[in-house]
């Protein structure tokens, strides 16, 4: 367990570092900003929607690393995805990761299963969630999500 909860840290420390699709998207259709006032997070998260599908997807903003590793791994997971199965998806994550129903990272991409642990600390769920927050907002047509 210590080996799997190792390559979890690094996963979640490589995706703060160095985040996936962290880029301004020009051509998106769909857009949300996000505010983690706890933690001072904060993403601007844009999609390009087609056909019922996210054909692509960039965020900007800054935050902590469990905040840009989760809106790094959310928008590698999404892309290409039709918007029922990014629907799909925001729930499982928000019940693995708020709820802890582990069962829940059976349902999705294997790097989203590296924030089955943020559960146990409390003050990092709001970290963790904001993307999919912010994903939701945007998928609904609203400009802005809060972790409040």
């Amino acid at each position: 367990m210590s080996e799997l909860r190792d390559l979890y840290q690094e996963l979640i420390l490589d995706h703060g570092r160095r985040p996936r699709n962290f880029k301004e998207l020009e051509t998106a259709n769909c857009c949300a900003n996000g505010h983690n006032p706890l933690c001072g997070d904060k993403l601007q998260l844009r999609l390009l929607c087609e056909n019922d599908r996210i054909v692509d997807v960039g965020f900007q903003g800054s935050g902590c690393a469990i905040c840009m590793a989760s809106a790094s791994t959310m928008s590698e997971s999404i892309k290409g995805k039709l918007l029922s199965e990014v629907h799909s998806l925001i729930g499982h994550f928000i019940g693995l990761v708020v709820d802890g129903k582990k069962e829940e990272a059976a349902l999705m991409p294997p790097k989203l299963s590296a924030f089955t642990g943020v559960v146990e600390f409390p003050m990092r769920v709001k970290c963790a969630t904001l993307a999919w927050h912010t994903l939701e907002a945007a998928l609904e047509g609203k400009e802005r999500a809060s972790t409040e």
